[in-house]
């Protein structure tokens, strides 16, 4: 396929470029400065774009191509941003005519414990550092629910996303949050990678929200 990707120098997005080229891709990897992905593979086309600043160019660039995934992720103390840089991402693929899948956030996946609690509702389950960008990635499931034109769907993470490995050992859900058999929510940057790409290779289905995380005991995750 020939994939554009937005938001390609950040951890999902470096995780999704790596599990696309290693399948045989061609990937358009847009970021403000995506100069050094060149190096990666001759199926990597580095494409500098700042998507807040020029929203009307991401159209643009997404003609002419398969599937647009966006990872994007706004920086700490910009959380904000999460909403417009998803709406713009959206517009892109619905004026190229092309499927979106958007990475989201692990917000308002339901607790598995059956409380009816969520992500971000449950009574001391998100430290207070994370807090703000939970709740843009509410806003962003906001902005999908209300999306109509575009064809999406989002993958959204467990409770715990960080470096460590890629087994391969993961399972999708829908709303509620994926468990192993010790009870944990995880996932490394590499299999959520790697997800994002069977879903890119075997969509299931338009405008649905997905989660991944480790179905069986993994090693741990590096503390990030």
């Amino acid at each position: 396929m020939k994939i554009i990707l937005f938001g390609a120098t950040g951890d999902v997005g470096s995780a999704a470029l790596k599990a696309a080229v290693s399948r045989g891709h061609h990937v358009t990897a847009v970021a403000r400065q995506p100069q050094a992905l060149a190096a990666i593979s001759p199926n990597v086309t580095p494409f500098a774009l700042d998507l807040l600043k020029q929203p009307d160019a991401a159209a643009e660039a997404a003609r002419g191509h398969d599937l647009l995934i966006s990872a994007l992720r706004p920086s700490a103390g910009r959380e904000a941003d999460l909403v417009p840089l998803t709406r713009t991402a959206l517009a892109a693929a619905r004026q190229a005519g092309i499927p979106a899948l958007v990475t989201g956030g692990a917000a308002t996946l339901k607790l598995a414990d059956g409380s009816g609690h969520t992500v971000l509702t449950a009574p001391g389950f998100l430290p207070d550092g994370v807090r703000p960008i939970a709740e843009a990635c509410a806003a962003q499931d906001a902005l999908l629910d209300a999306e109509t034109e575009a064809q999406w769907t989002c993958l959204r993470p467990p409770a715990m996303l960080a470096e460590g490995p890629q087994t391969g050992s993961y399972r999708f859900g829908t709303d509620t949050l994926v468990t192993d058999a010790e009870g944990n929510s995880q996932i490394s940057f590499a299999d959520f990678g790697a997800a994002l790409l069977d879903l890119a290779e075997a969509p299931r289905g338009s405008s649905r929200k997905l989660t991944v995380a480790w179905g069986a005991p993994a090693p741990a995750l590096a503390a990030g």
